[in-house]
């Protein structure tokens, strides 16, 4: 095992398709659930603190909260009134979680409200009759409707408009009825990761390459000093090795390696939560009050916290769906993930897939919207994928 002791820094398609879908989810359930049920367990115990700080401490001020106006999110009115009728989507409640990185020391407050991409974007899905959970990563360079009718990476809606278009971009290109979210900088969970006295992570060869680079530019954000990993292999890091782990995408796999690497990350910090006690936890999570943006009140936590002793993570899964993407450079706009059948609804398609996964809705139709972005979002890849 390599311990880091080192010297420390100045910064500077159709139904026949879905069910085979489903089989191959199947199949892999049983690691996915090893796997997201610890990252489900960080979100509910982050939510359960979150309230203690909000109800029982002094801190409560320190957390920034907006209360976001419905009629603004952009939810399908048939997806409203399949939810009110009593359809699939009835006694879900789904939460947006962001994760963002801001570059700037004097803009750490005002970056967690707008003005830099959301560097992770998660659907958190809950069933509040049974428990069930289900997570979906929306893969940051995934090209949609940024919720103004410009098409470009998912993760820009962030930087426009804060949560709120954030928000609003899910609803409109996923046919979802997201109302609240939760979002947390990389501030934010280097604290958290240091008041838990680090975690665990093995590092490779490739991303030893990386992460000292990482380190650097966060430190030199957060206006601190860092520790350089001159080793690999499995070894204790502090939170601002984490954040920089957590950030690397340029080794293979790209993108939907650096998730794997986040949702380690995640998995170390419950083992080590595991170990703390309610105030040590509650302490980690003051600690990093200021470093939380959320739309969510006491009243929406009690709601989720009245089934905490039954929530249990079922699937997991990322969107757009593997077999029905294309990561391709888009010229101006760059390399994007492109939901992608090699037909016009790429989109559609991947849209009944989701409500299928996260409602077991077998007879899903999309709204007007999501046909009319999926064409839109053909129209611009086809040149460039070589479709006609």
């Amino acid at each position: 095992m390599a311990t880091n002791t080192n010297q420390r820094k100045t910064s500077g398609s159709g139904s026949a398709h879905r069910k085979g879908s489903a089989r191959q989810r199947q199949a892999k359930q049983k690691k996915k659930v090893i796997i997201f049920g610890i990252e489900i367990a960080v979100i509910l115990v982050m939510i359960g603190v979150l309230y203690v700080v909000m109800v029982g401490t002094d801190k409560a001020s320190e957390i920034k909260r907006v209360e976001l106006k419905v009629e603004e999110l952009a939810i399908p009115s048939q997806v409203q009134e399949e939810k009110e009728s009593g359809g699939t989507m009835h006694g879900y409640m789904n939460i947006a979680l962001f994760g963002v990185d801001i570059d700037s020391y004097s803009k750490l407050d005002s970056g967690l409200t707008k003005g830099f991409r959301s560097d992770s974007t998660m659907i958190a899905s809950v069933n509040l009759d049974t428990g069930d959970i289900k997570l979906v990563s929306v893969y940051r360079d995934t090209l949609l409707n940024l919720g103004n009718d410009t098409y470009d990476k998912c993760n820009g809606a962030y930087s426009k408009g804060g949560a709120s278009q954030a928000i609003k971009m899910l609803n409109m290109n996923l046919d979802m009825d997201i109302e609240n979210f939760i979002t947390v900088g990389y501030k934010g969970l280097s604290e958290v990761i240091d008041g838990l006295g680090g975690i665990y992570i093995d590092i490779d060869s490739e991303e030893i390459k990386y992460i000292n680079d990482y380190q650097y530019c966060i430190a030199d954000v957060l206006k601190c000093e860092y520790t350089p990993v001159k080793e690999t292999g499995y070894q204790k890091v502090d939170g601002i090795q984490a954040a920089a782990y957590c950030r690397i995408r340029y080794t293979k796999g790209d993108d939907f390696k650096r998730t794997a690497r986040q949702r380690e990350v995640i998995k170390a910090m419950e083992e080590q939560a595991k170990k703390a006690d309610v105030s040590t936890l509650i302490s980690v999570f003051e600690a990093a009050s200021g470093d939380i943006y959320t739309s969510l009140d006491t009243a929406d936590i009690m709601t989720l916290l009245q089934n905490i002793n039954k929530y249990q993570i079922v699937d997991e899964g990322g969107f757009p769906e593997e077999s029905m993407r294309a990561v391709k450079n888009l010229g101006a706009i760059g390399s994007c993930v492109i939901p992608w059948n090699g037909s016009s609804d790429g989109l559609e398609q991947n849209v009944i897939w989701l409500h299928e996964f996260l409602f077991d809705d077998e007879e899903y139709t999309v709204s007007s919207t999501v046909k009319e972005c999926g064409a839109d979002i053909y129209a611009k890849a086809a040149k460039y994928m070589g479709a006609q």
